[in-house]
């Protein structure tokens, strides 16, 4: 006959499969969830922050625009910014049948916080809108 190990009747030998137990697999995997969860918030914080600070700098709105004939439409074009920021801003126009009759790019100079102008839109058909696609800050 020969000796069997006593230790535990059915059990595995000790050392033999790894000396890792469940606990010790869990809060390794719990440490690297946490990690990984505070990475991908960090990024997200990141992006969103790096995309205020770029819309921050150049931000207009059209207030007002009057349909003047079949081929203009006039638009109050107001910008806040930072000083020393310029740039381009977009404003389009629109049929009734929303196709885009006209476009037109405005510069805005880089003195001052604000810049407010009324800007005549050419269209190819009647617009019934205007409206701002965006700014762009200058490089």
């Amino acid at each position: 006959m020969t000796a069997t190990s006593a230790s535990q009747p059915g059990g595995l030998p000790e050392g033999r499969y790894g000396g890792r137990s469940d606990q010790e697999a869990d809060r390794r995997l719990k440490v690297i969830g946490a990690v990984l969860g505070v990475l991908v918030l960090a990024l997200i914080a990141w992006l969103g922050g790096s995309y205020l600070m770029r819309e921050s700098k150049l931000s207009g709105a059209v207030a007002e625009f009057q349909v003047v004939s079949d081929s203009e439409v006039q638009a109050q074009l107001s910008v806040t910014k930072s000083s020393g920021t310029g740039g381009t801003c977009t404003i389009r126009s629109e049929a009734a049948d929303h196709s885009v009759v006209g476009q037109l790019d405005v510069p805005v100079p880089t003195s001052g916080s604000s810049f407010i102008q009324v800007v005549t839109i050419r269209t190819t058909a009647r617009g019934t809108t205007a409206e701002l696609l965006g700014c762009t800050p200058s490089k």
